[in-house]
């Protein structure tokens, strides 16, 4: 799986866009950090694993970025962190 976090990858073409895909860490409280200490790993290689899924061969526009929630029983804020992209087919697959 190819990975860029540009709209062009390395040695190879776009041919056709399949769609955005997003991969997400635990959610945990909003003033601190995942406890997973590897959230970036474990996010990519999810998002990694739905593009499999839908046979892209590559990923673009990779970013990272966080989506919040608040829990309104308690009153705590929630966050977590999302992996997104844009799944692609290329011309030649390598």
């Amino acid at each position: 799986m190819r990975i860029s976090s540009t709209d062009i990858i390395e040695g190879g073409r776009v041919l056709y866009t399949i769609g955005k895909i997003k991969a997400a860490s635990a959610w945990h409280a909003a003033n601190g950090a995942p406890q997973q200490g590897n959230w970036r790993e474990l996010a990519l290689r999810e998002l990694i694993r739905r593009a499999e899924d839908i046979d892209a061969d590559a990923i673009i526009g990779l970013d990272y970025e966080t989506d919040g929630v608040p829990v309104e029983e308690t009153g705590v804020q929630l966050k977590r962190i999302l992996a997104t992209g844009v799944a692609v087919k290329l011309s030649c697959a390598a």
